[in-house]
Parts: C-alpha cells; structure tokens; sequence
C-alpha cells in the first residue's frame, strides 16, 4: 500500500519540525510549503491525499488558499490549522467545506486523529462494526433460541436493521453475509411465532396480543389527542419499511425531535386492500364486509379495494364517540402532492390530519415492472437508496417541513411492509384465484403444505368468506408463489422483486413513529 501524503503549508514551518518528524515516523510522506501559493503549486506536480493548512500566512491567507484548493482539488480533505478563535474565521472555513479545524498549538496525536478520521475512518469504522456485530451476533443467537413474545420480537427486528445499515458500509463483506443469514434465520422463526400466535391474537386481541392495525387508531392514535390543543397529523407512507424510515430520519431530526419510535403488528394478508381498510375501519376485515357490504371489495371484484377509507375513517370516529374535527388526504401522483403543500396552512384547523402518500408503493411496482428501475435498486440498499432520494426530493418532504413551522404532533407509519422475495413455489387454483404473489385466496387450493401457513377457516382471522370451501394461504419468509404452467416466466420475472402479503418480520412489524415539531 502506498504511503499517504501529506501537503503541510504553514509560514512557520521550523516550529513544526517534531510534528513533520513525528509523522514521518508513523509511514507517512509529509511535503511542506512556507505560503499558499506555494502550496497550490505544489498540488499541481504532486498528488495529496490530505492537506494541513495554516490560516494566517503571508502574501494568500489560508481561507484563500483554500477556496484555490476546492476549485481545484474539490475531494482532498483539508483540515485548517489557526491561532486565532475568532467565530467568523470559524464559520468561514466551515462554509468552505473543511474537513477539519484545529486551533493552535496543536500536539502530535490531533494530527494523527484528524488523518486516521478523514483518512481510514472507514477502513476504522468497519473493523469495529464488524468485531461489535460479531459479539452482537451471539447475543442474537442466543435470543433467537429463546421464547420470545411480540415486543422481543421487534426489538429483535430492530437490532437486526440497525446492523443490516451499519454493515452495508462495511468494507468487509463477509460479515454482511453473516448478517443476511442471521436475518434469514430470524424470519423462520418469526414465521412459526407468527403461526402460532396470530389466530390467538384476533380471537382475545386484550390477552398478550400487540397493538395491530384494526385497533392502531384506537389504542396508538387517538390518545394522543387527550389533554392537548396541538394538532395531530397521521402520515402513512404506503409500503415503507422501518430500514426506510431509518434512512429517511435524519433529514427530519432538523425539524422535528423523535418522542417514540415504536412499532405495531400489521394483519395478515399483508396487503394495502386488508391492513389499510382495518386500519382506517378500527375493524377486521370480515367485520368490514359486514358493516359495509357495498364498499369491501373482495380480491375477485373489479375495480379499486381501498376507495372508501375516508368513510371507514369518519365511522371510527363516530363509534369512539370522538368529536373533534378531522381531514383525509390521499396522494397518488405529484400534482396532488403539490396541492397538498399548497394546502397544508388550512389543516391546522383541524385536531386530526390523516394523509396517506402512495409512492413507496408505487416504487416498489415499478421496480418489478421497469428494467430500469431494477438496474437502480438491484438489492436492499439500492432501495433504500432510491426510498431517500425520492423523499428528499418529494412534495412530501416539502409538506413535512410545513407542518413543523407549529407546534403539532406527527405519527410517522405505514400499513405493510414488503420483501425481497428469491424463493418460488408451486401452487394451483381456479381461474378465480387472486394473482398476489404472497397470499392465494380461494376454493380447491393445490400447495405443499410445509411451503406455506394455511388459514383453513378464514373467520379464525377475521377474513372474508367467499365460498363455503375458502382457504387462504401465505407465503412466508422470501417465497413467492409460481403457477407451474408458466412456471419459468415467474420465476425469472419475479425472483428478487418486492412484494407484500405474506409473513415475514418486514411485512408485519410495523414502523410508529411519533415526533413532535422543536
């Protein structure tokens, strides 16, 4: 490996003579330069890896020198080297990009931090992620191997997420790896908790069950309106998953402060046409279709199946015997997005905003259906990639940092998540059966059995029935449904798409951000 070299320029340099030595002696190729202009000249025979930089020098000052740098050299790091403390001479280097400031005088090792920081943080950073996830990744293990109940479980989620982020900048790969088979280990056995449990939780929902989408208004929500004036805005973001919500937080901590970041359990299917309606319902699905026989679509009706929630909305209200006012908002395309920004002064009038954004979504159709939207998100980090452009980037964005300009309350969610999905199975129905990739509903169902988590009698889980002889049956971890008579096309269109339905920790276990405008 090459030495890393070192641009020093200061009018002083005699004084500095230990420093030079003292790096010398750590392998490092130190030049040295008595003025700026000399430094800029030296940078044009010779490539530097870091730049130190006095700040008061005869003939071209320091900041000056280094506004001839970034024209130049924009990637070099430099770290500004001054006597003086003065907070103008601070913010000016600052607003010129440095990548360090040091105030004189200064001692050997801040001169070995800031290169081993701007340098070989990430070679330094990956080690220590990665000797911290391998005591973790026991840790985990051993929690895997024990019963755990709901919450342990999206704590569990969570740890794994948060090493899933960290490790994906690791320079080490192998330990990524590692992680992705952990993951995949927990949602085997997140799928047998989940069969184990989910039936007993829809039937005495108030006994060791967790807060879930028929009942998050109700026991997440609506509390939070008690004993306070501030509005409340519910923004759910279709599809988002809480790796997403990670990587889009701290474009928001500048305008909001996290109160809780908690989760909730969505129902199964993990689908936008069942999670959203109970959501906004405060009811289960069969529930739905019975209060409301003319606007539940079930999976084999035409047209649209979430078109109604504003009306299951003002129902809820009504049943809990709520009287403040209330709004719904739901964006589907830009232009809407745009006039929801317009609009947001007028919400303040309101108690309860509810706005529901469709385009992670969108995103995640789209990356099944356009090769170039696959080339862009090719795998877990390219989506979330992509999730924080659009974001940053959307009306929503512009809309979120409206609503902070007063003090309001705003919960951060979603109806489902969604997952990669690599592994086909074979199933076969009538033509009658629905065509989503995670979840078969329907009559005379062909599967293997040890592929899937079958709901033989669909009022078990609160689920419409269609037929006298309906079924529903879920994919689990990273699986997807194939019809073996065109088999081949859906395992190559399908493998490595994003899809939602089924059971997995990123489908059920649910992001509830609450934050509060600073």
């Amino acid at each position: 490996m090459d030495k890393i070299s070192i641009l020093w320029a200061d009018d002083e340099m005699d004084l500095l003579k230990p420093h030079i030595l003292f790096l010398t002696e750590k392998g490092y190729d130190v030049t040295t330069a008595n003025n700026g202009d000399s430094a800029l000249e030296l940078m044009k025979t010779k490539s530097f890896d870091i730049v130190f930089l006095d700040e008061n020098m005869p003939g071209k000052s320091g900041l000056e020198t280094l506004s001839g740098i970034k024209k130049l050299y924009s990637g070099v790091p430099v770290i500004m080297i001054t006597k003086s403390e003065e907070e103008q001479i601070m913010e000016d280097a600052i607003g010129s990009q440095i990548a360090d400031y040091l105030i004189k005088p200064v001692n050997p090792n801040q001169i070995l931090l800031a290169i081993k920081k701007n340098l070989e943080n990430k070679r330094l950073i990956s080690e220590k992620t990665n000797v911290d996830y391998q005591q973790e990744f026991r840790q985990i293990g051993m929690s895997l191997g024990d019963r755990m109940d709901y919450k342990q479980w999206a704590e569990t989620y969570k740890k794994l997420i948060y090493w899933e982020l960290q490790l994906e900048k690791s320079t080490d790969d192998s330990m990524y790896e590692i992680l992705t088979m952990q993951k995949n280990e927990a949602n085997k056995l997140f799928v047998k908790f989940v069969e184990k449990n989910y039936t007993n939780w829809i039937k005495t929902p108030e006994v060791n069950a967790p807060v879930m989408s028929n009942s998050l208004l109700r026991k997440k929500v609506f509390p939070l309106m008690e004993g306070s004036d501030e509005p409340v805005f519910f923004l759910l973001i279709d599809n988002l998953r809480y790796d997403q919500w990670k990587v889009i937080q701290p474009l928001l901590t500048e305008f909001f402060k996290v109160v809780d970041e908690d989760s909730y359990y969505g129902i199964i299917p993990s689908a936008t046409q069942y999670a959203r309606n109970a959501i906004f319902a405060g009811l289960m699905p069969s529930e739905i279709e019975s209060r409301f026989p003319k606007m539940w679509s079930n999976d084999e009706d035409e047209g649209g199946k979430n078109l109604y929630e504003e009306q299951f909305l003002a129902d809820q209200i009504q049943r809990m015997r709520k009287t403040f006012k209330h709004s719904y908002t739901k964006i589907t395309n830009y232009h809407s997005g745009k006039e929801m920004v317009d609009n947001i002064p007028n919400l303040f009038m309101n108690k309860f905003n509810v706005i529901v954004y469709n385009f992670v979504d969108m995103l995640s159709h789209a990356r099944t259906e356009m090769e170039v939207i696959r080339e862009l998100a090719d795998d877990e980090a390219a989506y979330r990639s992509i999730t924080l452009s659009w974001f940053e980037h959307s009306p929503l964005f512009e809309a979120i940092k409206k609503i902070a300009e007063k003090k309001v309350k705003l919960i951060i969610t979603t109806d489902h998540g969604t997952i990669r999905v690599k592994e086909p199975i074979k199933i076969v129905g009538d033509r009658n059966t629905n065509t989503n990739l995670r979840y078969k509903q329907g009559k005379n169902l062909n599967y293997d059995k040890n592929d899937v988590f079958e709901i033989k009698k669909p009022e078990d889980a609160m689920l419409p029935k269609l037929h006298l002889s309906s079924a529903y049956v879920f994919a689990t971890g990273d699986k997807f449904f194939a019809y073996p008579n065109n088999y081949n096309y859906y395992v190559n269109y399908y493998t490595n798409t994003f899809q939602h339905g089924g059971i997995s920790m990123e489908e059920m276990i649910i992001p509830f951000i609450h934050l509060h405008s600073k």
